[in-house]
């Protein structure tokens, strides 16, 4: 690898966003399968925010991690010189 090279902090905070994502997506996946009774569930239940939130985050979690990732920045210096 050569020295002195940087890594966008845009890449990371896209893998972040897409495990957390991830995480929180399969877990509102499940609780839709598996639901709590019904004296257990919260007040908006029926929205199923966490399936959404968590597809959100994963797919702007993929978007900035495909954007900015190492292998593309390469490409794009090599480009320019």
């Amino acid at each position: 690898m050569k020295s002195g090279g940087s890594l966008s902090i845009w890449f990371f905070i896209g893998v972040s966003l897409a495990v957390n994502g991830a995480v929180i997506f399969a877990r509102g996946i499940y609780e839709t399968m598996s639901p709590p009774p019904p004296e257990l569930r919260v007040v908006l239940y029926d929205l199923h925010a966490n399936v959404w939130w968590g597809g959100i985050l994963l797919i702007l979690g993929l978007f900035f991690s495909l954007r900015f990732s190492p292998a593309r920045e390469r490409a794009r210096m090599a480009a320019k010189s």
